[in-house]
């Protein structure tokens, strides 16, 4: 029988190639870590194939999808077959929490982060993006369709912040030139990558823009690398080593 999806995208038939393309970028994973602070017991909800998971602690991982649970590393903890709305675990069973990117997915995120901050003693860690802060990246310019439905799904920061504690920092996360997330913004310097079907594929943003939408957005991005369009406006970019979009991290303490 297959379960209807949980969330806002169907990883069941959409989910392949994630462990490939969403790999876990060190430097982002520093900070990550950093913001787990001393925590031994670490729940990580919306795991998918496990980015980001600390192997030094103990973790317990929830993901919905069959699909990404079997994406995960042989030597990752298994995931329990849960969604964040509805944790099957008692109040402050934990040291600390993270969900990474993965809030703007959920059916209800305020419920999901009442119980991310239910069953945590310690630090509520949510990296997510700003929707306001998501046409900082020059793709604003080739897929306005793309933006305009990434900010409808992204919930507000001061809604996140709010949700997972009293005593909360948001922090603009700096992406590496040669960032191996694969998300949008992580090819600010690669625009080339954005042709490449399989990358979109791995960027579940795609999925809400229609075939003749992506179709102009590619085809002009191609025109324009192969004139040099692009580089004229944006090949500064090339060689930047870091760039600031709408990444976020937001950590809230009780």
């Amino acid at each position: 029988m297959i379960k209807a999806p949980s969330g806002d995208v169907d990883y069941e038939t959409t989910g392949h190639g994630y462990a490939r393309r969403r790999r876990p970028d060190p430097r982002i994973e520093e900070l990550i870590h950093a913001a787990l602070g001393d925590a031994r017991t670490v729940l990580n909800a919306g795991a998918g194939a496990g980015s980001y998971e600390p192997a030094d602690r103990y973790v317990v991982a929830v993901e919905p999808s069959a699909r990404m649970r079997a994406q995960r590393p042989v030597a990752a903890v298994p995931a329990l077959d849960a969604t964040a709305e509805n944790l099957p675990f008692d109040d402050a069973s934990f040291d600390a929490a993270m969900a990474t990117v993965t809030v703007h997915q959920w059916s209800d995120t305020a419920r999901g982060l009442a119980e991310l901050r239910r069953v945590t003693r310690g630090p509520v860690v949510v990296l997510t993006f700003d929707g306001d802060a998501l046409d900082r990246l020059w793709l604003a310019d080739y897929a306005p369709e793309l933006i305009a439905a990434e900010r409808r799904r992204y919930p507000a920061i001061s809604a996140v912040a709010d949700a997972i504690g009293t005593d909360v920092t948001v922090t603009e996360v700096p992406i590496p030139i040669d960032c191996v997330d694969g998300f949008t913004e992580a090819y600010y310097a690669r625009p080339e990558r954005f042709l490449d079907p399989e990358v979109r594929a791995a960027q579940s943003a795609w999925g809400f823009v229609d075939a003749a939408a992506t179709a102009r957005a590619v085809d002009r991005l191609r025109a324009d690398l192969a004139s040099g369009t692009w580089d004229t406006r944006y090949g500064h970019l090339r060689t930047q080593p870091w760039f600031t979009g709408a990444l976020r991290l937001i950590v809230g303490r009780p």
